[in-house]
């Protein structure tokens, strides 16, 4: 059963990144069609696109009554991949990142903190909450692009016939769909088998494997010289997870917010003041900043394990 669970997660993170990467293509050469701004569709599309890994498999484990795999992949995504991208190349950042983004980020994971510590669960009407702040971010989004505040780091649109265009999406939106089933399903055996708790292969392992997508671009970014766009595809893609994906699961089913998450979301919290810290007086995240976020995921690797 562990060979195949194995196999099972295997295929399911292959088929997740693979799809995430025929979607995002799709998509933004569909906007670039209708003549949507690059900067709508790198805020959006692409940033959303690499977080589709996380909301299938958030989605597909919170009706599967799963929490420990529902709640938490932004803390991997901060100290992780910035913290590779950071050792990389100096990684700038955007004055509406600093000023607005990273602040925003922290607000609302506070919100869920609050959500989580009340009841026990994340309710339907906190989902209507979490939405109702996740269009008010896309408003944001859309009055930033109006205003024609753009960075020069756009995002590459491949060009394609619309027909195309369709396929990429369909068949990006299904793989996502079908590679999330394996890995809930691979990750919850091997859990199981291995005694170890569903929290800990999610916040680590399925975690790292869903986050594969931003990691591949920030990276890629980096090596490009176009580092700019990193910080702010993390930020957009953390403030995705929380506010759509989590209020998604809420809108179909409670979300179960036991007391052990509490010291999880904390964590997000401060990793998301480390990263704000981090760039405050050269306003770009340079080497050292990034060494301290991987032994901080180190040390918090530590602390799951002994759980």
């Amino acid at each position: 059963m562990i060979f195949i669970a194995i196999l099972l997660l295997i295929a399911g993170f292959v088929a997740l990144v693979k799809g995430a990467d025929v979607f995002v293509d799709g998509a933004a050469a569909l906007a670039g069609k209708f003549g949507i701004p690059q900067l709508v569709i790198g805020l959006t599309i692409v940033a959303m696109g690499t977080s589709l890994p996380e909301a299938a498999v958030s989605i597909t484990a919170g009706i599967k009554g799963n929490a420990g795999i529902t709640v938490g992949n932004n803390i991997l995504n901060i100290l992780i991949i910035l913290g590779v991208t950071a050792l990389i190349t100096n990684v700038a950042i955007q004055k509406t990142t600093f000023k607005y983004e990273i602040p925003y980020m922290l607000l609302i994971t506070a919100v869920l903190l609050v959500m989580g510590m009340t009841g026990n669960e994340i309710t339907f009407i906190e989902g209507v909450i979490l939405w109702i702040l996740f269009i008010a971010y896309l408003l944001y989004l859309y009055i930033l692009a109006k205003k024609g505040n753009d960075s020069g780091d756009e995002q590459s649109v491949k060009l394609y016939p619309v027909w195309k265009c369709l396929l990429f999406i369909v068949l990006g939106g299904v793989c996502v769909v079908i590679g999330s089933q394996f890995v809930v399903n691979g990750a919850t055996t091997i859990a199981r088998a291995c005694g170890m708790s569903e929290r800990f292969i999610g916040l680590t392992i399925v975690a790292f494997g869903t986050s594969l997508p931003e990691l591949v671009t920030s990276v890629s970014a980096a090596r490009k010289g176009n580092a700019g766009i990193a910080i702010g595809n993390i930020v957009g893609s953390n403030i995705f997870n929380i506010l759509f994906v989590i209020g998604t699961v809420a809108l179909i089913c409670p979300v179960p917010f036991e007391s052990r998450f509490v010291i999880d979301t904390v964590v997000a919290i401060l990793c998301g003041v480390l990263l704000w810290g981090g760039t405050i007086r050269h306003k770009e995240l340079r080497k050292p900043c990034g060494v301290v976020m991987l032994l901080c995921y180190a040390a918090y690797f530590v602390y799951l394990a002994a759980m």
